[in-house]
């Protein structure tokens, strides 16, 4: 009997050493230890950050229908001026303006509560902030977090952007102006945090947002877990709703999410201009992880762009997605200099996809500044396996710029890697392997035929 204790205490320890070798040797693409950081993932418990201000108990109102900016920021200051604590939203519906929450603030919203955002762009103030890849006065988002290390958002409420208004204002424009821009047209972002340091948003569900959904700039360690991220692609199309906007940002990990949106899901900035890696303002991510996530409609599953320098160790996986118009897309701008290396894109399933790979110069709002073109753009080091997909393209690929604008352009991708890919494709193209330096394929399967 004794005998038989020690021998499973043994094999415990022995499946435990296992486990925890396991995860021990789980490495970043290149080659540097995951930190076990990204393993602690645990829901926000409010009852650990300090005092509880329920709204409700501060003369608001549940009313969908009236402007209650200046009482709900009165709120968060008074939770601030008393040294720190969690403002709750309970159930109901609570509209307001741009809120900007302070140091030792949080935001939690109970199942029911619903903050919604004005759709009266006046009640979102101009301020110096961040938008593609350019640091310049716009509005501020719906909820702000700038400089608020440990800030966290929890809960099973709702962040309601309350979008359809200026969708539609800025498809009329769109008809009537076809060079409209994103930023010509007003609209605010639904949360934007900046500066900040071991941030958290876990299980809120973020939907319509005017904008981009959720901005993370000059952010380190921040974790999006359990969140419901949604806008629509009809019957109004939410132009630009990106679900979730990397910027300048080291550590993050997105993981149990649902995004659905009409542009992308997970997209990486950092700056734009022939002089982009010059400017401090701008910047690399570093150590991003998106993982068990599930996608519906979006632009792209993981963008690198349109405004982005650096991006190192970046990690899609274990993830189903469906209707996504690409997998993977990596914008390669004819003005910009650009690295994009050591990418793992791996324990992919899903359907209804346009194109597995889609890598192209990218040349909307093409603006060299009187610059030469650089001709630095280059991805290199991505790696892509254990995927089973259905979709319209498999191979869509090229590295020449033919825009008259950049006729020297040239892309240089190098050492990528497909392996045990399985792929349905309606309108297969041959890969070219000469486009990328050392291609390695291995156990490469497209429309039942395996072609290396």
């Amino acid at each position: 009997m004794i005998f038989h204790k020690y021998r499973l205490a043994w094999l415990l320890m022995i499946s435990l050493t296992l486990h925890l070798s396991a995860f021990a040797q789980e490495k970043f693409p290149d080659g540097t230890p995951i930190p076990d950081w990204f393993r602690q993932n645990k829901p926000t418990d409010i009852t650990k950050l300090g005092k509880q201000y329920r709204i409700t108990d501060y003369n608001l109102s549940n009313d969908s229908t009236v402007i209650q900016t200046q009482l709900l920021q009165a709120v968060i200051d008074k939770a601030h001026d008393n040294g720190g604590g969690v403002v709750i939203i309970p159930k109901g519906t609570f509209l307001s303006g741009s809120l900007f929450f302070k140091k030792g603030t949080h935001l939690h919203l109970e199942e029911g509560g619903k903050l919604k955002g004005s759709d009266d762009i006046s009640n979102f103030p101009l301020v110096m902030t961040r938008m593609e890849g350019q640091t310049l006065k716009y509005f501020a988002a719906l909820v702000n977090a700038d400089g608020l290390d440990g800030f966290t958002i929890s809960g099973k409420g709702t962040i309601d952007g309350n979008g359809l208004r200026y969708w539609k204002s800025f498809w009329l424009r769109r008809q009537f102006n076809p060079g409209t821009t994103n930023m010509d047209e007003m609209r605010p972002r639904l949360v934007y945090i900046s500066n900040s340091k071991n941030v958290q948003l876990s299980g809120v569900r973020l939907i319509n947002s005017p904008f981009w959904t959720t901005h993370l700039y000059k952010c380190e360690n921040v974790k999006l877990l359990d969140l419901y991220i949604y806008s629509p692609k009809e019957p109004v199309k939410a132009p630009s709703s990106d679900a979730v906007d990397i910027d300048v940002c080291r550590n993050v990990l997105i993981k149990n999410c649902y995004m659905s949106v009409n542009d992308d899901a997970v997209a990486l900035k950092g700056g734009k201009g022939p002089r982009a890696d010059k400017d401090p303002n701008n910047g690399g991510n570093h150590n991003i992880i998106i993982e068990d996530c599930t996608y519906g409609y979006c632009h792209g599953a993981l963008t690198f762009g349109s405004e982005s320098v650096h991006n190192r160790n970046i990690i899609l996986r274990r993830i189903k997605i469906e209707h996504a118009e690409r997998l993977l897309w990596l914008k390669m701008r004819p003005d910009t200099p650009q690295n994009y290396e050591y990418v793992l894109v791996e324990d992919i399933q899903g359907s209804g996809v346009g194109n597995f790979i889609f890598i192209r110069p990218w040349t909307q709002f093409f603006d060299l500044k009187g610059e030469e073109v650089s001709g630095t753009s280059v991805a290199r080091h991505i790696t892509m396996r254990n995927i089973k997909l259905d979709c319209e393209n498999f191979f869509n690929v090229g590295v020449a710029d033919k825009n008259s604008d950049a006729p020297g352009y040239k892309a240089k991708l190098s050492d990528f890697r497909f392996e045990n890919i399985n792929v349905t494709a309606r309108n297969f193209i041959e890969i070219d392997t000469s486009i990328i330096e050392n291609f390695k394929l291995k156990n490469v399967t497209v429309n039942k035929k395996k072609l290396f």
